[in-house]
Order: structure tokens, then C-alpha cells, then sequence
């Protein structure tokens, strides 16, 4: 069990997306894209590696993304193995330094990659001199196997997974070979909307929508996914319709094809945007969308 943590838009998602060769994690340029705890399976003639990608550690503000800050904290206990994810094109931030202040007393071994290394900036030797300074202040003696790698492009990629085959200890297959990801469909659906909407609204609207797959109809020949739209206010609805209704077409139609490609079969998305007043905040509203357990 390897647990891919970091701040938000390090590219954690990316990663995972990388290593598994498939997409289990919805990826945009939005910070705090991944809510939930998403994991990924991948198996090789080595053996197989699980991995728990997390929402990205962030200044938080609201119900919703304590949850999350939570979610990325508690799923480092009891892993085999950390993955700490640093951003190489800036320099460490606060929350960088919360991670290693936090894993430098953790029991399993740590590999710290540094990622985006197909940018022209390399801040690596940034980020040792603040764990080293930081295990200097807490008397620490741990030290974490530092890596590069560029989850877009792949670059780094081959070594971080044999590095993590060498660290992780040897026990029981937890599961089938034929399996990805456990996350659940209605959960995966929901984010590949909410990612097409990112796209397309960037920072204008994006931390106040969740997506909500109520009904999930399986037939041989194709699905039948029915849900709901969620914004907090009425004037965010026309936001999520665009100009005669043409961004909603564009998102369901660019969600549908994403989802036939995951799946492998055709799946219709039949779709209604709601106003749910102050969800984020709503205690019931979170169960309902797996952000909470």
C-alpha cells in the first residue's frame, strides 16, 4: 500500500494516471480536483502495488475542505510505503513543509519525488535543504530516497516504480489481477463530469459544483448514468447551461466519451443541475458524495 500525498496541484493524479498506464484519476488544471480517496491497482510480474491517491493539502476554508485536508492526512497510517509529491517548477510552501514535518516520524520508508522535471525549472535542491533543515529542528535522523520524474511525459517513471518494488514489503495479493481501481462507478462517473467542467470553467465556478450520480443502470449493451448537478446559488445555473445550453452539451457529450473509453461500452449521462444552498457545508450532502465515510 503506497500512499501518493503532497499539496494540491502537484500532480498526484497525473501520477497515479502514469503509473497504472489507464485513467482512475480525474486530472485539470484546478487546484483540489480530487476529493475523494481514490485507489489504483497496478500488477506486474513483480507483484502488485496499491495506490491511494489523495486530495491535495490546502489552506482550507470550508466544511468540504477540511474533509478533504483530513482524507489526505489520515491515509498515510498504516501504508507500506509514502510517496511524497513536490512540485519542481517552485520553491517548498508551507504546505510542503507540513508533509515532511509529519512524515519525518512516520514508520514507513519515504520516497520524495520531485515532479514536473519536463520544465525548465528545478527547485529539487530546494526542497532537501528544507527537509534537511527541518529533520535538523526536530532531531530527525530519517531520510527519504529522492527522485525526478515528469508524470506528463513519463520521464522518471520506470525507476520510481522500481524503487517503490524495492521498498515495499513482501505479503498477500490484496487484490485480483483483473482489477484497476475499487473506486466506486457512481463516484467515478460523478468526478468525470465535474473534471469536464473544470475544463471549462477554470477558476470561475469550480469549488462550488459537486456532481451527484443517483441512478446507475447496467445493461450489456450500455449504461444509463442519472444524476444531478449541484451549485449553491440560482445564479450559478445559467454559469453551467452557457449560451443556449451549448457548455452543458459539451461537457456531457466530452463526459460520455471519456467514460465509454474507461469502461469500455457506451454510456448516456442524463443530467439536471440543482441549487443545494451551502452544500458544501452540509454534513449529509458530503456522505451522499463519498467525501466522507
Amino acid at each position: 500500500m503506497i500512499a501518493i500525498v503532497g499539496r494540491a496541484n502537484v500532480g498526484k493524479s497525473t501520477l497515479i494516471n502514469r503509473l497504472l498506464g489507464e485513467k482512475v484519476s480525474i486530472v485539470s488544471p484546478v487546484a483540489q480536483t480530487t476529493r475523494n480517496l481514490v485507489r489504483g491497482i497496478l500488477n506486474e510480474p513483480r507483484g502488485q502495488l496499491v495506490f491511494l491517491d489523495t486530495p491535495g493539502v490546502h489552506q482550507a476554508s470550508y466544511d468540504l475542505g477540511h474533509v478533504m485536508n483530513r482524507t489526505a492526512r489520515a491515509a498515510v497510517e498504516g501504508v507500506d510505503v509514502v510517496l511524497l509529491v513536490l512540485d519542481g517548477t517552485t520553491t517548498p510552501r508551507a504546505e510542503d513543509e507540513g508533509w515532511m514535518r509529519r512524515l519525518l516520524f512516520h514508520p514507513a520508508p519515504v520516497v520524495a519525488l520531485v515532479n514536473k522535471c519536463d520544465e525548465k525549472e528545478d527547485h529539487t535542491a530546494a526542497y532537501q535543504q528544507r527537509w534537511a533543515s527541518v529533520a535538523k529542528e526536530k532531531n530527525s535522523t530519517k531520510q527519504a530516497d529522492w527522485l525526478r520524474s515528469s508524470a506528463v511525459t513519463g520521464e522518471g517513471i520506470s525507476e520510481l516504480v522500481t524503487k517503490l518494488f524495492a521498498l515495499a514489503p513482501l505479503g498477500e495479493q490484496l487484490f485480483p489481477e483483473d482489477i484497476l481501481s475499487d473506486y466506486p462507478r457512481k463516484l467515478a462517473i460523478a468526478d468525470v463530469v465535474r473534471e469536464k467542467y473544470f475544463h471549462e470553467l477554470r477558476a470561475e465556478l469550480p469549488h462550488t459544483l459537486a456532481v451527484e450520480i443517483e441512478e446507475l443502470e447496467e445493461k450489456p449493451d450500455g449504461w444509463l448514468a442519472q444524476g444531478a448537478i449541484m451549485v449553491e446559488k440560482p445564479s450559478q445555473k445559467p454559469i453551467l447551461l452557457g449560451t443556449k445550453g451549448r457548455m452543458f452539451k459539451r461537457v456531457v457529450a466530452a463526459a460520455e466519451k471519456d467514460l465509454a473509453e474507461m469502461y469500455g461500452l457506451p454510456i448516456k449521462l442524463e443530467l439536471w443541475i440543482r441549487v443545494e444552498k451551502n452544500w458544501q457545508k452540509n454534513f449529509w450532502v458530503l456522505k451522499r458524495l463519498g467525501y466522507v465515510p
